[in-house]
């Protein structure tokens, strides 16, 4: 038995329930005097115990002290086939044992290559070539130095700048970063990379224009681009960033019409189309990449996450062969790179997690349950506090607001007291991992593995709506 399943283990006396306790204890006291979380509000645990998760099986999650929790965030939108799996962590062990390390400058490993070629396969257009990274942020910087350099091979130096969407984010490194759309997410880190603008985006429940009318949304949603293109001077702007599904602000959804009337955009001026799914691909809308559900072809595809279920780092920008065509003549080369991009023991979990998909159907599962999925959710519109209930797939946002007639939001404070004050840890002690977010109006977001079904939705369902029915009598 592991150390996890020792400390998660049902103890059988009084001594291992001491032992256990002493451990988790002395966990939480080592966390706060040596581990800097992520995004974390590190006094918030000056005084407080913070909760370590142990183990994993399946859907569900279990702390230092047995207890356990339903996964309705899949990790950070990642463990796609759920946790536990074996045999992902047996293709690790098997590939670590056989080449634990080497890099791809100038060389190559063979699964690495089968890696990249199954990526080309299931890829759509002649979206054939992959560059690896370690994770979606480098992803993302990838992506925008690659769209520089194409165009100052290819005679237009001018165009370096990049447009994305309001509350949008796209990673932390500083070029990503500088694409993201948060203000706060910026702020501490600014100068940023100059050149990055931003559009609205498709948050139709908040549309000022078209509200009631989602194919009109969408076009002038859309045209928000041209116009943004045509005021930098299109012979200035390189590439449009735009997740298929946007994550921050809580899952907006595209609006019918809107990718292809993008791709036009795009194709009309020479700019560049880069379909950001670091969260949306590998079946969380169903499909292997995004940008299918919604019928466009990008010119790049950023990706990482649910490559390998989480169960090893890994990520990849996949370019057109456009894009590939200047650097394959004479002495030009792409100088970008990480150490770890296309780690052997990440491609060999990926492949493993890549035959999981296709043993046990898991795109053609989310598409079969994805009604059922959201019919559960839309059961808690008759609660005062829900707002709207969006998403696609296995991808789903809550908003939360004062009033559901005037659709009045909650005021800094009281989302402050709302979201971190009560939600986040309410739903965790009620048996439910998910994310109360403010980087927007106030919401709930839901990504769970995708093996769950409807018992799981009902039990989402169940806590959200004790949790929410108890926020509301605390406002």
């Amino acid at each position: 038995m592991t150390v996890s399943e020792q400390l998660t283990a049902a103890p059988q006396d009084g001594a291992a329930t001491d032992a256990a306790s002493g451990e988790a204890a002395s966990l939480a006291a080592s966390a706060r005097d040596h581990l800097w979380m992520h995004f974390t509000r590190m006094s918030t645990y000056q005084d407080s115990e913070v909760p370590i998760i142990a183990r994993g099986e399946g859907a569900y999650i279990y702390d230092v002290r047995g207890k356990r929790y339903l996964d309705g965030l899949a990790g950070l939108f990642v463990v796609q086939a759920g946790h536990g799996r074996r045999e992902l962590a047996e293709a690790a062990a098997r590939q670590a044992s056989e080449l634990a390390f080497f890099p791809v400058w100038s060389y190559a490993h063979p699964n690495a290559i089968r890696l990249a070629e199954r990526l080309a396969d299931a890829a759509p257009g002649d979206l054939n070539r992959v560059f690896f990274t370690t994770g979606g942020g480098e992803a993302v910087e990838t992506a925008w130095k690659l769209a520089k350099q194409y165009f100052k091979l290819t005679g237009k130096p001018m165009k370096h700048k990049v447009i994305s969407r309001a509350v949008a984010y796209h990673g932390t490194p500083h070029g990503a970063l500088s694409i993201t759309g948060i203000p706060d997410a910026k702020k501490y880190f600014e100068p940023l990379v100059p050149g990055a603008h931003k559009v609205p985006n498709t948050n139709i429940y908040r549309a000022e224009a078209h509200g009631d009318d989602p194919v009109a949304f969408g076009r002038w949603a859309a045209d928000q681009i041209e116009q943004a293109i045509l005021f930098e001077g299109p012979d200035t702007v390189a590439a449009v960033f735009l997740e298929p599904v946007q994550n921050s602000g809580g899952c907006f959804p595209p609006p019918p019409g809107y990718f292809e009337r993008v791709r036009e955009i795009c194709d009309t001026y020479d700019v560049l189309l880069v379909s950001d799914e670091v969260i949306c691909a590998f079946g969380r809308l169903g499909t292997t990449f995004a940008c299918d559900k919604f019928g466009y072809v990008p010119d790049m595809i950023t990706c990482a996450k649910g490559m390998t279920s989480g169960y090893s780092p890994i990520g990849a920008m996949i370019a057109s062969e456009r894009l590939m065509e200047p650097f394959l003549k004479g002495e030009t080369y792409f100088p970008h790179g990480y150490t770890f991009g296309g780690h052997p023991v990440s491609a060999a979990v990926a492949m493993e997690n890549l035959d999981i998909f296709d043993r046990e159907g898991l795109n053609a599962h989310v598409l079969a349950n994805e009604a059922a999925f959201r019919a559960t959710l839309e059961k808690l519109t008759d609660l005062p506090i829900v707002g709207d209930v969006r998403g696609d797939g296995y991808f789903y946002g809550i908003e939360l607001v004062k009033d559901k007639a005037t659709k009045q939001t909650f005021d800094a404070d009281e989302s402050e007291r709302l979201l971190r004050g009560f939600l986040s840890r309410a739903l965790f002690d009620n048996g439910l991992y998910c994310r109360a977010d403010d980087r927007g109006d106030p919401v709930v977001q839901l990504a769970p593995p995708l093996i769950c079904d409807q018992s799981h939705f009902d039990e989402i369902e169940q806590v959200l709506r004790s949790t929410l029915t108890e926020a509301w009598t605390l406002l």
